[in-house]
């Protein structure tokens, strides 16, 4: 269970700074699509060596890997997605998240930048989007000729109780 650290860029997308910002995100693609974490939350972005499966674990759950001595549970986007899971985890990058006080390594198909969100970016949820995506979406941003999906880490990181391993169990 290893990791190696990603050597690409985490340096911001230039900006215009006359108007107040919205957010830093760190964004990225997975399954064809833009997506974007708050830039608080994020503290790595490494190339997955190695990692351990957790049985009976939800699908989404790839396993845990270790990261600089710090065991953490891997996670996959695609399958968050509700997609095919990725065909080879060993070797695709991922991005270091922290949330609630846990780690957490988000196996993505490619990282982008990080760039600062203004508010007139901004737009309204649409109403056509599937409830399940939409669940997982903070907010919606239009930059250039592409939307981005910033998404919420709380519903990002939850897992269907049903899912969970021995869920519903009594304790001894």
């Amino acid at each position: 269970m290893s990791a190696r650290p990603y050597t690409g860029s985490l340096q911001p997308a230039p900006v215009s700074t006359s108007a107040a910002r919205d957010m830093g995100a760190f964004t990225f693609t997975s399954g064809g699509e833009w997506f974007g974490l708050p830039i608080s939350s994020v503290f790595s972005v490494f190339t997955v060596d190695a990692f351990t499966p957790v049985p009976m674990a939800p699908p989404e759950i790839v396993g845990l890997i270790n990261l600089r001595g710090t065991i953490v549970t891997t996670v996959s986007m695609r399958q968050r997605l509700g997609l095919a899971r990725e065909a080879k985890i060993c070797g695709a990058l991922a991005v270091g998240l922290q949330h609630e006080g846990e780690n957490y390594a988000l196996v993505v198909d490619d990282v982008e930048d990080v760039i600062d969100l203004m508010p007139s970016q901004r737009l309204p949820m649409p109403a056509n989007v599937d409830s399940s995506r939409n669940a997982l979406t903070r907010q919606i941003y239009y930059l250039e000729d592409r939307i981005l999906s910033v998404l919420d880490l709380s519903a990002l990181m939850s897992f269907s109780s049903s899912t969970r391993p021995m869920a519903g169990l009594a304790s001894p």
